[in-house]
């Protein structure tokens, strides 16, 4: 008895001799896997410090080189909610602010026109020449500017979290970051087509949606643009659905050329000439980039974006309420709508 349980003891031992090395191997996998999920390829000795090589430090990257911010604030609206949620544009470049079971539309001076009071908290919105359509989490509801007629479109299912709606002349897409697709629907709520990157034949899974922000929007080139924001990436599809490969763009960086984080860019909006603006959270920043992706410039960083509280970590429980939404008017303006300050802020490029 004795002597079987030595050989017991001996086996233990030497399992454990084994299995520490992996264990800790696999921890310090674990870890490095963490900093990169949460960082965006957070080099050791970057964020990192000597006390702690896999700190989540973002300080070093508030700060950017004034030479590349080529805008500046030049008006202010401030929004009477208490949570505000998207920012689009409409006719005469008036701009509608979705929020507390509401929607209020505001002129170019910043004075209030109307408000559409809704049934529930509105997730994004999109506006043409004769209508006003928004976002409900599962379903789409499309109502006349003037707020007298609305028509509920069908639901999208329990798994539906709608963040955003981009427009053409023909269609309705409605972002699901829920199902993780993006829905064509008519002008009269009629399903007729989804856009995806699934694809089981070659090993695709399609959109990776880490959180509830996944952007679209159309361009005057009539190719639909979607945020596949845990690969950092914009991609365009024709409005068929088909992945046009050759023009997409991204990558994951802490430089200010790219995206960081778990999932960015958030939002997006396309200016008149086809430049793109991105909206990113973590370290807060708004950038111009060229149609085809290149960097250009930063509209607003860290030091106009973060609120006095300090940086706007995504491990804070109020961090979704500090991601902001950008649309852009007619004129080139930049629109930022600012929860923390809850105001729309109108940036403009400097010639």
């Amino acid at each position: 008895m004795r002597a079987a349980r030595e050989h017991a003891t001996i086996r233990l031992i030497a399992a454990l001799v084994v299995v520490a090395p992996i264990a800790a191997l696999v921890a310090l996998a674990a870890a490095r896997i963490a900093v990169w999920w949460h960082g965006g390829f957070l080099p050791l000795g970057g964020g990192a410090t000597a006390s702690n090589p896999f700190e989540y430090n973002l300080k070093q990257y508030l700060a950017i080189d004034p030479s590349l911010i080529r805008y500046r604030q030049t008006a202010e609206i401030d929004v009477p909610m208490r949570l505000v949620r998207a920012v689009a544009v409409g006719p005469d470049d008036r701009i509608h602010v979705a929020g507390d079971r509401a929607i209020d539309v505001f002129a170019l001076d910043g004075a209030k026109v109307t408000r559409l009071d809704l049934d529930a908290m509105p997730t994004c919105l999109a506006v043409d020449e004769r209508h006003v359509y928004v976002g409900m989490r599962d379903h789409v509801q499309r109502w006349t500017l003037d707020g007298k007629e609305r028509v509920a479109w069908p639901a999208l299912g329990p798994r539906a979290v709608l963040a955003s709606i981009g427009l053409d002349e023909e269609n309705v897409f409605a972002a699901d970051a829920g199902n993780k697709v993006v829905w064509r629907f008519d002008r009269e709520g009629k399903p007729t087509g989804r856009l995806d990157r699934r694809d089981p034949e070659h090993g695709e899974a399609g959109f990776v949606i880490p959180s509830p922000y996944f952007d679209v929007a159309v361009g005057a080139d009539g190719l639909v643009r979607v945020v596949d924001p845990g690969r950092h990436r914009v991609e365009a599809f024709t409005s068929e659905g088909r992945l046009e490969t050759p023009l997409g763009w991204g990558t994951p960086s802490f430089a200010i050329e790219g995206f960081c984080g778990c999932c960015n860019p958030v939002n997006i909006a396309l200016l008149p000439d086809g430049r793109v603006v991105t909206a990113e959270k973590g370290i807060p920043r708004v950038k111009v980039h060229s149609a085809e992706g290149t960097f250009e410039c930063v509209v607003a960083g860290p030091a106009e974006l973060v609120p006095a509280g300090g940086l706007a970590d995504e491990t804070r429980p109020e961090f979704k309420l500090l991601a902001v939404d950008v649309a852009a008017d007619s004129r080139g303006r930049v629109l930022v709508l600012d929860p923390a300050r809850r105001s729309v802020r109108v940036f403009e490029e400097v010639k």
